[in-house]
């Protein structure tokens, strides 16, 4: 089975610690059960057991520990193949359990790119002994708008720090060991990444700014002393290092959603599946057909591009810099798909997505979480938007990149340099993948794409949309749809996925499109070659009814009776 079912946890791990940091995760969460998992939920219970449970079996530790500072027989190793399974893993048990872990792989990427080695030892050290840590980057007043930071550092005669300020929004603050903070010099504005202690006297955590299980802190330093012993990175670096994280931690917000959607569909299925209405079961009515094969399709089409993506990772280097295309997209594309697929889901079931006891409650309030962090989706298509003429008009040959799951440690996440350049990565040739299959919806998705780049081409943007970030989104969002299926199509070959599926896929990609080349048709400032192109753009999908059958019986409702959580 290609999406996740603890009952049967079979991906593919090349070391047993991999397999069993898995099997023991699952075990937890099955042991504590969906009634204390509600309880806990609803009533804003801190996760001190998750925590627990993590330092006894040194999860963390092996999970967020690079290998060349690992211990010899942990299995320490920062490898995004198995990163991602255990992102999934909490993801389909709650979101609040993935965040703690999220924000403390945000709070160590800092740690983990400096040259400060004795700050990495007592990182290392911190981990072992259970411990997580918290990210200070954004502000109430400028949120991730790093370059107006209001954290002030003052450096003293005796060449000691102090920092005034305050972060907002900063997950774990509450009981990081160790806060990577982000400031600006006082007489300089150079920046610098340093880090704090949540328990100091001078660390006033001001309150939780969310009623969750989570604690999402607002903070503040009251001229709180350190010295260079605690300071990670100093200038051009310590953007590097902000920057850089957020390219390393924002990918798992990807695999939260496909976690949830996952464990929200197995309770949808079952629950309409056993259900009668008008002398029918539910799932015998078509629109309810319908709703379930699109959010499946959509749900597999997220696992495959998310999937895809961490091959990139893996074998990105500075000559190799594809992944930040794709990274961004897996924060902003597979993430607003979870919406949709909740979205559909909840259409079925209707009134049962807001009762207490079952998890899809849970997921329906959480998943809107997921594309409002790390970045907006706003902010994220932004830099997609960067990619997109060397990604149609100027392709580079690469050696093939093969599915990813050797348990490598991935260096180069630690050591990515500078963050400028974007515009001068390119990109190998998107059309091997949209020619490497022959399916009627494919076919009709690519003539979609040739009309978007004979717009680009022809009926470029003018200066005036070009600064309209309205008028752009919607061209991005198009844009996004022609990488998303090229992925998705590389993965599919990979993981050998059915024909009728993959076109089942191209289905809903191709009414997406026509949905977007509607909206930019429609906005006030396209030109009349503009929306003639649009027009040209809106397609109908190809109707199949054996595939679809086909696509419903082999895959859809085969979900049914697979997966319920104990209670």
């Amino acid at each position: 089975m290609f999406l996740l079912n603890p009952r049967h946890n079979d991906r593919h791990y090349p070391d047993p610690r991999s397999s069993e940091i898995m099997a023991k995760t699952i075990a937890f969460f099955e042991n504590k059960g969906l009634d204390k998992l509600k309880e806990d939920y609803n009533g804003a219970v801190w996760y001190a057991d998750f925590l627990e449970f993590c330092k006894a079996e040194g999860i963390l530790s092996s999970v967020m520990t690079p290998a060349q500072h690992g211990k010899s027989g942990e299995c320490a190793v920062w490898d995004t193949w198995r990163v991602c399974g255990f992102a999934e893993v909490l993801g389909f048990f709650g979101l609040c359990y993935w965040y703690t872990y999220q924000v403390s792989v945000l709070g160590i990427g800092p740690i983990w790119m400096s040259k400060n080695k004795p700050l990495q030892a007592k990182a290392k050290a911190l981990l072992d002994q259970g411990e997580i840590f918290a990210f200070g980057l954004s502000e109430k007043e400028h949120g991730a708008d790093i370059y107006s930071s209001d954290m002030i550092v003052t450096k003293l005669a005796d060449g000691t720090y102090q920092a005034s300020g305050g972060k907002y929004y900063i997950g774990n603050a509450n009981k990081a060991a160790m806060v990577s903070t982000f400031g600006k010099m006082a007489d300089s504005g150079e920046y610098i990444f340093f880090v704090a202690n949540s328990q100091h006297p001078n660390y006033e955590l001001v309150k939780n700014t969310v009623y969750s299980q989570n604690f999402v802190a607002e903070y503040r330093l009251n001229a709180y002393p350190f010295t260079e012993a605690e300071v990670l990175h100093h200038g051009d670096d310590a953007w590097n290092a902000a920057l850089n994280t957020i390219n390393v931690g924002k990918y798992n917000l990807g695999w939260a959603s496909i976690g949830m959607c996952t464990h929200a569909f197995y309770e949808a299925i079952d629950h309409a599946s056993n259900r009668h209405l008008y002398g029918k079961t539910v799932t015998d009515f078509p629109h309810v057909k319908q709703l379930f094969t699109d959010a499946y399709t959509r749900l597999v089409a997220m696992k495959l591009f998310a999937l895809r993506a961490a091959d990139y990772m893996k074998t990105a280097s500075a000559e190799d810099r594809r992944y930040l295309l794709f990274n961004p997209m897996v924060k902003m594309k597979v993430t607003t798909q979870g919406e949709e697929v909740i979205n559909l889901l909840w259409d079925v079931i209707a009134a049962k997505g807001f009762e207490k006891e079952p998890f899809f409650a849970m997921a329906a309030a959480d998943i809107r979480c997921l594309p409002k962090l790390e970045g907006t989706v706003h902010v994220n298509m932004a830099l997609i938007i960067k990619f997109m003429a060397n990604y149609f008009f100027n392709p580079k040959s690469y050696p093939e990149v093969p599915r990813r799951d050797d348990g490598s440690n991935d260096d180069f996440l630690f050591n990515q340099g500078p963050t400028k350049g974007l515009g001068s990565i390119q990109f190998h040739d998107f059309s091997e993948a949209y020619n490497s299959y022959d399916l009627p919806n494919l076919a009709v998705f690519k003539e979609q794409i040739a009309l978007f780049k004979d717009m680009a081409m022809k009926a470029p943007p003018s200066k005036e949309q070009a600064e309209d970030i309205d008028f752009l989104l919607t061209a991005g969002e198009m844009f996004t749809l022609v990488v998303y299926g090229h992925l998705i199509l590389e993965n599919a070959k990979i993981y050998g996925m059915d024909e009728a599926l993959i076109d089942q896929i191209f289905d809903f990609m191709v009414r997406d499109f026509s949905k977007f080349a509607l909206q930019l048709y429609s906005k006030p400032s396209s030109s009349e070659a503009q929306m003639a192109q649009c027009l040209k753009m809106i397609k109908k999908p190809v109707v199949d009814a054996t595939r679809y059958e086909s696509v419903w019986s082999q895959h859809v409702q085969s979900m049914k009776g697979q997966y319920t959580m104990p209670r």
